[in-house]
């Protein structure tokens, strides 16, 4: 069971119906959290007007076609991230693909520099795997006076996950969207992350609730963008071009994306085999059809999933594969891009 508490959420979900339009980002984006099953959206035709809004506590507003108030959050947000320089949220279209070890990994190479602060903020409410994945399996959150504290790796290194919330890693969450949402917003809103240069936000697969809310939240907070990570087969890329069209309806930054397991290399002669044979020409042809950067080739190594399996740092434990010197790479085109924006925004503020 969950131990923690999420604030103002109520147990519906909006219309899955939606999916079949093509203007799904902005119906699910205005369906309040309150709503009832079915609800059409506020800013349908039908809002307020049709038989699912009857007792609904939003349905004269809606009727009305008056403007709703804006989510107070969203300020309270922005106040708590405005110590936040860097924000990256890592994204796939699906599951699988490396994801979280990719988030994991950006982090630790990130955090190696100590000087450094680091944190990540894992939202696959339904499938966390960040505090396995970072070692820190069995912990638990701190509320103090200045809200959650989240969970240290090292010092200069912290994680928020809803499986700091479970009291067994077996656990299931079994939640409808407004739920997601509220915990979402609860973790942008109440952790006190302090004084961080780089927010990691790991995310489930797909183009669902939590990355519609995620985005919501810090769209004003200078988001620095997305990284996208897929595998080389056509199966993977066809779910990353979605991914991709989300990014662009939702104006989300693209920073780049990552082929991850990108040929396997034997520990023992080196050699790399094509485990997945990236029949279309894998991600990089992708990220060259659709002018967006091609960060890197991330190949497998079976000492990756050891290291997570075990919580470690496979940067350490393993410092001479190919892995470990591409994933050096596209952190340090990442940790670039970054400061280049933010040498940018720094200068746009003193002109």
């Amino acid at each position: 069971m969950i131990t923690g508490m999420v604030s103002n959420s109520k147990d519906y979900i909006a219309p899955r119906s939606a999916v079949q339009s093509l203007v799904i980002v902005v119906i699910m984006a205005d369906v309040p959290e309150n709503a009832p099953e079915h609800c059409p959206g506020t800013q349908s035709e039908s809002a307020g007007k049709v038989s699912a809004c009857q007792g609904c506590p939003n349905q004269n507003i809606c009727a009305s076609g008056l403007p709703r108030a804006p989510d107070p959050a969203i300020e309270e947000i922005r106040e708590r991230m405005s110590s936040v320089k860097h924000k990256i949220l890592v994204l796939s279209g699906k599951g699988g693909v490396g994801k979280s070890t990719f988030t994991a990994h950006l982090a630790r190479g990130l955090a190696r520099d100590e000087s450094t602060q680091v944190a990540v903020l894992d939202i696959d409410i339904c499938g966390p795997s960040i505090p396995r994945v970072m070692g820190l399996e069995g912990e638990q959150v701190h509320q103090s006076g200045s809200g959650w504290s989240p969970v240290y790796v090292e010092d200069n290194l912290s994680v928020m996950s809803v499986g700091f919330l479970l009291s067994s890693p077996d656990d299931a969450v079994i939640w409808r969207g407004p739920k997601k949402n509220g915990l979402i917003k609860q973790f942008l809103r109440d952790v006190d992350w302090g004084d961080t240069d780089y927010l990691v936000v790991d995310t489930p697969p797909g183009t669902s609730d939590e990355h519609l809310s995620i985005v919501q939240y810090l769209s004003c907070t200078n988001v620095d963008g997305a990284v996208l990570v897929t595998t080389p087969q056509e199966i993977s890329l066809m779910d990353v071009r979605k991914e991709i069209s989300f990014c662009r309806k939702v104006n989300l930054p693209i920073l780049g994306i990552v082929e991850n397991m990108s040929g396997f290399v034997c520990p023992k002669c080196k050699n790399e085999s094509q485990i997945f044979p990236p029949t279309t020409g894998g991600a990089e042809k992708m990220a060259d059809d659709l002018k967006i950067p091609f960060l890197g080739k991330v190949p497998l190594d079976p000492r990756i999933g050891k290291s997570c399996d075990e919580g470690t740092s496979f940067f350490e434990e393993v410092p001479d594969s190919p892995a470990t010197q591409s994933y050096l790479s596209i952190i340090s085109k990442l940790r670039n891009y970054c400061h280049k924006e933010g040498q940018m925004e720094r200068s746009m503020d003193c002109s």
